[in-house]
């Protein structure tokens, strides 16, 4: 069977009024720019150090550049992965709540990495999206877990903060997961230059080995519910 995203391209363009699944002949993914406070910029080394992992590491024909996207921007449908990220408030408009259903609808995957701060706002903003599917605990043996890197105990703890675990989140699509949220975990932190925080670099490994897990299961994983 054809890899997701060779199916993808392999479609006729969809009409203007009706937007293709997410990501169609690309692999890339997109900082997500949110409003309401939070400097939602955060870890800026994080992403291009994580593609560059991607590229040298699978045989994944990521685009390197790094792109930023608003929720309402044509170009949404362009990525396969979102990453979002930052230390305050998250809030959406009620256009851009239907924007994001209807891009994890279609396909796409949003990962969230609390960055401390952010829990409360999230929480509240993705119950918006989905009231009827609400966050669970991701099981360990999830393939996000398992794909490339092995993360048996589940999501690494990359960076303290106040002592709690990390933990992963997810909402199910069918059995797709398509939003997968780190709690207490900073993942974006260990993508950062190593030396940027003082954590060692050996937890700066286990957090791009992990991203290489989100990434290539966002692209890999079915496209629709």
């Amino acid at each position: 069977m054809l890899a997701p995203w060779l199916l993808l391209a392999a479609r006729p363009a969809a009409a203007p009024e009706a937007p293709a699944a997410a990501g169609p002949g690309r692999l890339a993914l997109a900082r997500l720019h949110y409003d309401g406070g939070g400097d939602w910029y955060a870890n800026p080394s994080a992403l291009a150090n994580l593609i560059r992992a991607i590229a040298e590491r699978t045989a994944l024909p990521i685009e390197r550049g790094e792109a930023t996207v608003r929720l309402t921007d044509s170009a949404l449908f362009d990525f396969p992965f979102l990453h979002a990220t930052g230390h305050g408030e998250m809030r959406l408009t009620e256009t851009e709540v239907r924007r994001l259903r209807e891009y994890l609808l279609r396909g796409g995957f949003l990962h969230v990495d609390d960055n401390y701060g952010l829990d409360e706002s999230f929480r509240r903003e993705i119950a918006r999206v989905f009231p009827d599917r609400p966050l669970t605990e991701v099981p360990h043996a999830h393939p996000i877990y398992h794909l490339v890197y092995e993360f048996p105990e589940g999501v690494p703890k990359i960076h303290e903060h106040d002592g709690k675990p990390a933990k992963g989140y997810g909402i199910f699509i069918g059995n797709r997961l398509a939003v997968y949220y780190t709690y207490s975990a900073d993942l974006g932190n260990g993508w950062e230059d190593v030396g940027t925080y003082p954590d060692p670099p050996a937890l700066h490994e286990q957090a791009l080995r992990m991203g290489i897990n989100l990434f290539t299961y966002a692209v890999t994983s079915r496209v629709t519910p």
